[in-house]
């Protein structure tokens, strides 16, 4: 499966400068939050494939004007083809705002997406706004991680961990890819990044041990109804 993953900058080559065959092999969109609700509208109408977000800090606008044509995965399971995408949008509270969290408000909120995990037999990538705590965050508080992540990344070990938030330009030390303890791969997806996964990685679509979920998975597919709704 081949995914375009984009956060925090709107990419010039994907804009300004768009041409289709840009989007034309691509399977799967996911933003991981600061980007105006018109590009990704541009993103899901040209990639002709879904476009799943979590809301980064500054997306309070998102209340007004949604990304049309968009999925907000939000404390939500997604399935595409099999792959187990789970969303956690915001960054650390360091102001009052609607996408901002304190590290026991995000952990209440890891539990509610914990009992969804749990029903789906697992997660494939974890897609944040927000690092995870010491993997690639910075000691300022509007850019320090969650520890709550290593935790969801511990138990679950999920193939990829997807986020945004730091940007390159920050100048300190910016890693594209990271190897966490659990040996899940954490990539920040500041501007555009485009990552390829074998279909061998994960299950395929219906068969990921989960007696209930895989049931809810076939009935969805024979019926054409259920099989890419968020849990």
């Amino acid at each position: 499966m081949k995914i375009l993953i984009v956060a925090d900058v709107e990419s010039k080559s994907l804009w300004d400068y768009f041409s289709p065959e840009k989007l034309e092999d691509i399977d799967l969109i996911i933003s991981c939050g600061d980007l105006n609700s018109n590009y990704l509208q541009f993103l899901v109408t040209f990639g002709h494939c879904p476009l799943l977000f979590v809301r980064g800090n500054h997306d309070s606008g998102y209340d007004r004007r949604p990304p049309e044509g968009c999925i907000c995965i939000e404390e939500q399971v997604y399935n595409h083809n099999g792959l187990r995408i789970a969303g956690l949008g915001g960054s650390m509270k360091y102001k009052e705002s609607v996408d901002m969290y304190t590290e026991p408000q995000m952990k209440a909120r890891t539990r509610r997406l914990e009992k969804k995990i749990r029903f789906t037999g697992g997660v494939d990538l974890l897609v944040t706004h927000a690092p995870a705590a010491g993997y690639g965050d910075l000691p300022d508080l509007p850019h320090r991680g969650f520890s709550c992540f290593n935790r969801l990344l511990d138990k679950y070990k999920p193939l990829y961990m997807l986020h945004g938030h730091v940007h390159r330009n920050y100048g300190r030390g910016f890693e594209r890819v990271r190897v966490h303890p659990s040996g899940t791969r954490i990539l920040n997806a500041y501007e555009s990044y485009l990552l390829e996964i074998p279909d061998t990685a994960y299950p395929a679509f219906g068969n990921t041990g989960s007696f209930f979920y895989d049931r809810w998975c076939r009935i969805g597919a024979k019926y054409k109804k259920f099989e890419y709704n968020p849990i």
